[in-house]
């Protein structure tokens, strides 16, 4: 896939949790929704990892059970987000800061662009998808 990097490697600040990614996204998104930015005191800054994640040091991982179809995970000893994951399918987003090498990723896109304040903006053109798009388009019946 023309959208994805071979493999991913990073860790949390302290370095208690290492993790691999068997096939990383090179498209890093800006998630503004309402629960996003109180995770992390700001726009979740993401990169699709898919399912296949696999995490060193996973006793020191708590994870957080935020919605019907999500949860987020994160470093015990140094609060480190390591991860927003869709309950459905185990499709990993990560925090693009945790990886070694960021070097070919792209800025290309914005999701619930209607929840994000006015007190900042991006310069990078990007794709903006609305809180309601997104749920129309990823969401089953049932959710």
């Amino acid at each position: 896939m023309a959208d994805m990097m071979n493999e991913g490697k990073g860790s949390c600040l302290c370095g208690a949790i290492h993790f691999t990614v068997e096939n990383m996204g090179k498209k890093v998104g800006a998630c503004h929704c309402s629960m996003c930015r109180k995770w992390g005191g700001g726009p979740f800054m993401e990169v699709n990892c898919g399912p296949n994640v696999s995490f060193d040091g996973e006793a020191h991982i708590t994870v957080f059970d935020s919605s019907r179809w999500a949860e987020r995970g994160f470093c015990s000893k140094c609060g480190s987000h390591l991860f927003y994951r869709l309950k459905k399918n185990n499709q990993h987003m990560m925090p693009v800061g945790l990886f070694d090498d960021d070097q070919d990723l792209v800025f290309n896109h914005q999701v619930f662009i209607d929840e994000k304040p006015s007190y900042y903006n991006f310069a990078e053109k990007t794709d903006d998808m609305t809180g309601a798009e997104i749920f129309a388009k990823f969401a089953s019946p049932s959710e």
